[in-house]
Parts: structure tokens; C-alpha cells; sequence
């Protein structure tokens, strides 16, 4: 019997205010960050997971980490991994640990990092990457790792089971493009709200040379400087280049309807979280009035039920999973086959530090087993931080390689994780004034 002798977590930060990476209407100044967990067991075997985080903060998602990885200390790790939906749901429904959500925000996310650990060491056991170890599972082992509480008006287990059994046809061969052709991306690269329209045009012109079908650009500081910025891409890349907006939900609902007004001369693709995503109302009202314009949401959706009623409501034309934000792996997969139901394509979120790593195994898995289709379908896609891990991502002609390493793709180098711990690494140190870049005190 294996048996969990350790949760290790690190605050681990990246100084990308310094140059505005990451920067848009809303997160002005973001520091990408990782709450990062190790788990350890006695035989030897690690799993490893992260939470991503804008910077200050991220110190409260590593104490709730280390909250949820208590309750599976000592535990036997050969009944946790036999079980991974039992596993899920026991960290999620925590009778007191729930208290601080429930199923929202960091006990939610922290929860997700502690479960997606689990996941990483039964993809590790298999020696698979985590995408291939889904599309090999049978679709009753699949159903049995999601959990369906609150959502079963949208979706009931035996649905879901339909749906994998019949993504079976096939399967092996699809697996198999992916391994040659890999997945296809988008880049949000070049439309950082924080750079000059000289460097916008620049990194946009490299990424349609690079072989990026879509690029996304941020909105919502103003509406003149929007149509500005839209009309300079428009102008490089000609009137029918899908061109994304993303707006951080910086507006109200009335607010978003007029804002987008004035831009959809511009021939938008989508337009990404124009409002709370915990307004699923307001989504819809959103996506009536500026139809035939797409409506995208999903990294900061919370759980499988507010995605649930954006479906049921007709909110969203796209649906954005993030790997860090639900409770993990488990959960992805609710979600995955809710926009299957729905018939919604899945266009996940990445970026920030480690989630184009971890995001990549469920598009891939996605076309293997579940939409079996391609079709406006892409991974975001950011070049930042990818060298801090063990296996970074990998984009040819604009489309992600299927990862090979065995696990979740979280783990990151050693020597990154000891010199970006905040604040005493050896990076934030040689940095200097930490409170000019981060507002610590």
C-alpha cells in the first residue's frame, strides 16, 4: 500500500507587470503566478499540479492548497487514484472546507489543484500524457470520474455515456492525426491593452506568418482607442482574418451592447467575457443583441453549473474551460460534455503560467473521444513562462504538438520554483523594489 506522506506547496511569481504581459482593461498590472503543489508519496511517486493567479493573493490560494492537501494525508494513495471521482468529490463536498464556497473561488480552485495532483499520478502509472490516458479510458470509467450534482437537468450520466460510447467509432485513428498534425491555436500574444500600437502591429504580423488562424486583441479601455486598434489589425490582415475581442468583463450589460455596437464594423470573430461571467442573464441578453457576433466565456466560470445555465439559457456561442479555475480534471470533463450536449465548441483558455501546458490535454481528448470535430475550434495560446516547465508546449504552423510526457503537464523545473518563490527568490530578489512591482507591502 502507497500512502501520501506530503503536500508541499510554493508560491512561485513572475514579474510580467515589468513589461505589461498579461496587461488589459481589468488586470492592469498582472504578475502571472502559480500556487504550485507537490504530493508525495512513500513508494516514491509525485504529482504534481498549479493554481494560476494574477500575483497578490496567490499566498491565499497556497494556505487553502495546503487545507485540502491535509485531508489526504496519510491516506492510501492506490484508493485515491482507483477512484479519482470519489476522490473528487470527497475534496470538493469537504463538509467544512465546502463552507468557504461552496464550489467557487479558491476553495474551489485549491480543491482543483489537489485532484488534478491525482490525476497527474494515475496518467503518470499509465505512463500517458493526460489527454491520451482519458481517450484510452472506457467511457463507464469516465463517467464514473465526473461528478453530476446540480447538473443532471442538463445532462444525466446515461447522456453522457451515449455520447462517449459513441465517440468510440473511430477513435484510434483521430488519435492518431492528433499525434501527426497536433491541435489547432490562437495567440492572444500580440493584444495586450499595455502595448504600443507599433508593437501590436508587429507581433500580429509574426503571428499570421507563424501560421495562427485567429488572433485576439484586448478591449475596454476605451472605445476609441478599440477602433483604433482594430482598424490598424484590420488593416494588416484584410477584411475576413478572425479577429477575437476580449473585454475581461469590463462591462455592464447595457454598456457591453452599446460598446460593441460601434465595433462590429469590424468584422468581430468573438467577443470574450463582455460581462460578469456570473451573469448567465446578462449573457444571453448580451448575445440577442449583437448576434450575428459570438459571445465566448468560461476562464473565470466557476464551476460546471454556471456553464450548465449558460448553455440551457443560450448565453455563449463558444465555451472557454480553463484548467485551474473548477475543481480539475473531473470537472473538465462535465463541462466538456455539456458543451457536447449543447453543441457548443470548446475553445479553452490558456496563457499565464503553466495553463497552455495543462490546457492542451482537453481539446486533445475532446476531439478524441467527444466533439470528434475540429471545426472553430481552437486553444489559446500566449508565449510566456513555458521554458519554467519540464515539458513546455510545443506550436508548429500555428497548432499545439501533442504532449508525450506522462502526467498533467504541471510539473515545473526545480531551479524555476526555488528562484520565483515570492519573495525571497533569488529572481524577485534580483528584481529589487518588489513593492514597486507588485504593491506589497
Amino acid at each position: 500500500m502507497a500512502v501520501i506522506t506530503s503536500v508541499e506547496t510554493s508560491d512561485v511569481r513572475f514579474p510580467t507587470s515589468l513589461e505589461l504581459d498579461g496587461s488589459d482593461a481589468v488586470n492592469v498590472d498582472p504578475d502571472y503566478s502559480a500556487a504550485y503543489v507537490r504530493i508525495a508519496a512513500d513508494n516514491g511517486e509525485e504529482g504534481f499540479a498549479l493554481v494560476f493567479t494574477g500575483g497578490r493573493g496567490n499566498e491565499i490560494v497556497v494556505k487553502a492548497i495546503e487545507s485540502f492537501g491535509a485531508r489526504i494525508l496519510g491516506k492510501d494513495l492506490d484508493s485515491l487514484v482507483g477512484d479519482l471521482g470519489a476522490a473528487a468529490r470527497s475534496l470538493v463536498h469537504d463538509s467544512q472546507l465546502r463552507w468557504l464556497g461552496p464550489e467557487k473561488g479558491v476553495s474551489h480552485m485549491a480543491a482543483g489543484a489537489v485532484i488534478n495532483a491525482l490525476w497527474d499520478i494515475a496518467a503518470r502509472r499509465a505512463n500517458k500524457p493526460l489527454w491520451k490516458f482519458l481517450a484510452e479510458l472506457s467511457p463507464e470509467e469516465l463517467v464514473a470520474a465526473i461528478d453530476f450534482t446540480h447538473i443532471t437537468d442538463a445532462l444525466t450520466p446515461d447522456e453522457a455515456l451515449a455520447i462517449l460510447r459513441e465517440g468510440q467509432d473511430g477513435k484510434e485513428a483521430r488519435i492518431a492525426e492528433l499525434e501527426r498534425d497536433g491541435y489547432p491555436a490562437y495567440t492572444t500574444s500580440p493584444g495586450w491593452l499595455g502595448y504600443s500600437d507599433e508593437k501590436l502591429v508587429r507581433l500580429s504580423r509574426e503571428a499570421v506568418d507563424d501560421g495562427f488562424g485567429l488572433i485576439k486583441l484586448k478591449v475596454g479601455g476605451s472605445v476609441e482607442d478599440d477602433r483604433r486598434r482594430l482598424g490598424l489589425v484590420r488593416d494588416l490582415l484584410g477584411p475576413d482574418f478572425p479577429i477575437a475581442i476580449d473585454a475581461n468583463q469590463r462591462w455592464d450589460v447595457p454598456e457591453a451592447i452599446e460598446w460593441l455596437e460601434q465595433l462590429k464594423e469590424f468584422n468581430v470573430y468573438w467577443i470574450e467575457e463582455a460581462t460578469s461571467t456570473d451573469d448567465v442573464v446578462g449573457h444571453a441578453a448580451i448575445r440577442k443583441a449583437i448576434a450575428p457576433m459570438r459571445v465566448a466565456t468560461g476562464e473565470a466560470v466557476q464551476s460546471r453549473i454556471i456553464f450548465k445555465q449558460l448553455l440551457q439559457l443560450e448565453g455563449i456561442d463558444v465555451m472557454q474551460i480553463d484548467s485551474t479555475r473548477v475543481a480539475g480534471v473531473s470537472e473538465n470533463l462535465a463541462n466538456i460534455l455539456l458543451a457536447k450536449k449543447f453543441g457548443v465548441p470548446v475553445c479553452p483558455h490558456a496563457g499565464g503560467v503553466g495553463l497552455c501546458e495543462l490546457v492542451q490535454h482537453f481539446s486533445f481528448f475532446d476531439y478524441a473521444v467527444v466533439s470528434k470535430t475540429q471545426d472553430n475550434r481552437f486553444i489559446e495560446y500566449v508565449d510566456h513562462l513555458h521554458e519554467h516547465f519540464l515539458e513546455p508546449v510545443v506550436i508548429r504552423d500555428g497548432r499545439y504538438q501533442a504532449p508525450q510526457r506522462p502526467g498533467v503537464g504541471a510539473e515545473m523545473h526545480d531551479a524555476s520554483v526555488t528562484e520565483w518563490t515570492f519573495p525571497a527568490g533569488a529572481g524577485w530578489v534580483e528584481v529589487g523594489d518588489r513593492a514597486a512591482v507588485t504593491g506589497a507591502r
